[in-house]
């Protein structure tokens, strides 16, 4: 069975899996899913715990004898298996498929990863693990969805706020959920339950948002004309390669054309790919065709061969593409 993150809450109120694999790209969400497995399995008895964090010279027969053996303490246990690379090896792999074919009831396994690609989850060991317990696939909250995710935060903690206030903290803290995280618990210590003025809020967040230049090729495509002139700020103050940045703009731009075109470009990113998919109808390919060829102008004043500053030249990019 395969789960997203946001529906295994539902699920471990009606049942505890004899499995589960947590892997994806935000932290912070994939720490809580495995919060919320260990306290379902200790709820139901699974007193004792035990984990695992295999390395390069770990014998895995130490797991196999965890998962043979009965409790210390006579009752049942959460196994833990903490992959950081994602990849057990053959031994590894062994040693699971081996536990998920025996398993009884006196034990349930957690393993924790990172994203598994197509092959890694295609892989025997994963796939056993898929049948016989549940996968939760782990996916970064994006832009979009970021004011409900804090608006929902916030009513844990019996405050509320309207729709200019949770745009405002989306805004501060953009591409770093841990941050954000942080910053709506400050809230229920500095403001009372109920609903909270922007003013509150603007005196008690720190801005901490993160960006990568995907954010700024979604705000691009999207016309998010504001947003993207904030998340080329933020590239500049922390650092980033203006290269970088226009590899990936004119990435978007040459898949919004082909899109324009009639094809469907790969896209890795998903908030890029949703935001190309309701670009692809609003710029005439002139504009597209206009944009892609100020990339090749900003390429040249990277290089040093062509007029202008990097960083002013994305900025009229995204003003010519918007405003024309």
């Amino acid at each position: 069975m395969q789960l997203r993150s946001g529906d295994l809450e539902a699920h471990l109120a009606k049942a505890l899996a004899p499995a589960y694999a947590i892997h994806g790209d935000e932290p912070l969400v994939a720490l809580e899913a495995a919060d919320a497995v260990r306290a379902a399995a200790r709820g139901r008895g699974f007193a004792e715990r035990v984990v695992f964090e295999p390395g390069r010279s770990f014998d895995w027969s130490e797991f196999e004898h965890a998962a043979a053996s009965l409790s210390l303490f006579g009752g049942r246990k959460l196994i833990e298996l903490r992959l950081p690379t994602g990849k057990p090896g053959a031994p590894g792999s062994a040693a699971i498929a081996a536990y998920l074919e025996r398993r009884g009831s006196e034990s349930v396994l957690l393993v924790t990863l990172p994203r598994l690609d197509r092959q890694g989850q295609g892989s025997p060991w994963f796939t056993a693990l898929a049948s016989a317990g549940v996968v939760v696939d782990v996916w970064p909250i994006d832009r979009e969805r970021l004011p409900a995710w804090i608006a929902e935060r916030l009513a844990r903690q019996k405050q509320r706020a309207p729709r200019e206030v949770l745009e405002f903290l989306a805004e501060s803290v953009e591409g770093n959920l841990i941050a954000a995280h942080q910053e709506v618990q400050k809230l229920a210590l500095l403001a009372p339950p109920g609903e909270l003025s922007l003013e509150t809020v603007q005196a008690a967040i720190v801005n901490v948002a993160r960006y990568d230049p995907y954010d700024a090729a979604e705000a691009l495509v999207a016309g998010d004309t504001a947003r993207y002139l904030r998340v080329l700020e933020g590239l500049r103050a922390e650092g980033e390669q203006p290269t970088f940045v226009l590899f990936v703009l004119s990435q978007a731009l040459f898949a919004l054309q082909a899109m324009r075109r009639g094809t469907d470009p790969r896209v890795f990113n998903r908030s890029l790919q949703r935001a190309l998919r309701g670009a692809a109808r609003r710029y005439a390919e002139r504009l597209i065709d206009e944009a892609i060829a100020q990339c090749s102008q900003i390429d040249r004043a990277i290089k040093g061969v062509g007029r202008g500053e990097p960083w002013e030249r994305f900025t009229v990019l995204g003003l010519r593409l918007h405003l024309q």
